[in-house]
């Protein structure tokens, strides 16, 4: 296939959030060091951005930094009720869930008193967190930030989600979680000098030798991606196929902007 063609090992602008290809642009760079900070301090963190903007590839990158330091527990479908949260979380540690709430919450205070003697304090992370369904939800992750000793908290959380996750929290009504958030950071589109690294970056971890992008293709990229990454990933990748459908080793512009017409993205390009 097209990798062989262009001498790759990996596939470059692959779907799914591996963080071996991560790029850290200084923002990125910022929001993974301030989510670090955020677990090594026990700390509620806040982390939004808008679609495709890498934030579930900086949770994957987090998780690979804990390694097995931390217990990890990661959930990617928060549509929960507080029941169900606390359920999933108690899964998460291997036990098996208690009944009532009070028993239930006994059940994970002891878990997490028995990891902190141990020095291996759990990160909650919650992916897509604008997806919580209900304010009693989320006053059940504010109630989590009471398990703590008189000088220390025994669980970090992170939240992940979209901007409109910001400004939900950002009502009255949420106030007290609000207070409770100690880090937090917004990632933004990459500018263009941004997604022509972006755009070597993968290359070099995929394994290819010659970048077939011009630079005219790969301000193209940046044009019709608007920065976002998961744009650029689907506009590379299909300019790549074009091109080997064509035996052709150059990317230019103009398969840039074939291929975002053909993903119905041409009416961006400002």
């Amino acid at each position: 296939m097209f990798r062989e063609f262009f001498g790759f090992r990996h596939k470059p602008f692959g779907k799914t959030p591996n963080p071996a290809f991560l790029y850290e642009s200084p923002q990125h760079r910022e929001a993974l060091a301030r989510l670090e900070y955020a677990v090594e301090e026990k700390e509620l963190a806040l982390l939004c951005g808008d679609v495709g903007s890498g934030k579930t590839t900086l949770s994957r990158a987090l998780i690979d930094r804990i390694g097995e330091a931390r217990p990890v527990i990661l959930i990617v479908n928060p549509a929960l009720s507080p029941a169900q949260l606390l359920r999933s979380i108690a899964s998460g540690f291997g036990l098996t869930p208690k009944h009532h709430r009070a028993d239930l919450l006994d059940q994970l205070y002891t878990k997490l008193f028995e990891l902190y003697e141990s020095g291996r304090e759990p990160v909650l992370i919650i992916d897509e967190a604008q997806l919580i369904p209900t304010k009693a939800t989320f006053e059940e992750i504010r109630l989590l930030t009471n398990f703590q000793l008189d000088d220390d908290n025994l669980l970090s959380i992170v939240l992940i989600g979209q901007p409109e996750l910001k400004e939900r929290l950002g009502h009255r009504a949420y106030r007290a979680l609000r207070q409770r958030i100690g880090i937090q950071y917004s990632l933004s589109p990459l500018s263009e000098e941004e997604t022509v690294r972006y755009v070597q970056h993968r290359l070099q971890v995929a394994g290819g030798g010659t970048n077939p992008f011009t630079i005219d293709a790969m301000s193209a990229i940046h044009r019709y991606s608007e920065g976002i990454p998961r744009v650029i990933n689907t506009l590379a990748t299909t300019a790549l196929l074009d091109a080997f459908g064509d035996e052709s080793v150059t990317i230019d512009g103009a398969r840039i902007a074939a291929a975002a017409r053909e993903h119905g993205l041409d009416g961006r390009q400002r």
